[in-house]
Order: structure tokens, then C-alpha cells, then sequence
């Protein structure tokens, strides 16, 4: 876990988060958390992965219509014992 030290906190601020805290019935640093984390969370949850961007790019294509190319036979290999 990391820490973060905030500088030149206005009174009345710190105040009013001791109060929050008090009526939530954990500590200032606890309630600092729950802040953050209610903020930030929803920036995160907004972010897509990249599977489901490429879902949706290609979410309207009709992939049982395209067509199977026929397989072909492998072709042979060099023989990098002749030269």
C-alpha cells in the first residue's frame, strides 16, 4: 500500500472530515479512502479492455456469412541439407 501526505489541508476542511469520519464511525484516514475510492472507482470501471473494444468493433459483422476458405496442403519445407 502507498501513502500520501496532503499539505496546507484548510481548517474547516479537516474539520468537517473529522466530523465525517465521526459519524461513519471510523477514523480521518479511513474516510479519506472511502473518498478517493468512491471518486476514482468510477473513472476505472468506465475503461474498457481491449477484448471487449474488439467485441464491439466487430460487433455488427455477421461472421457465419463470410465465407470458409478451403484448406490447403502445407508446403514442403526447404531441406537445408542440400545445397
Amino acid at each position: 500500500m502507498s501513502s500520501i501526505t496532503v499539505r496546507n489541508l484548510d481548517e474547516a476542511v479537516k474539520n468537517s472530515l473529522r466530523l465525517r469520519a465521526a459519524r461513519h464511525g471510523w477514523s480521518m484516514e479511513q474516510e479519506v479512502r472511502q473518498i478517493l475510492q468512491q471518486t476514482v472507482a468510477p473513472e476505472q470501471a468506465e475503461a474498457t479492455s481491449f477484448a471487449e473494444r474488439i467485441n464491439s468493433r466487430f460487433a455488427g459483422l455477421n461472421a457465419e456469412s463470410l465465407p470458409i476458405p478451403e484448406r490447403r496442403n502445407t508446403r514442403t519445407p526447404p531441406a537445408f541439407d542440400k545445397p
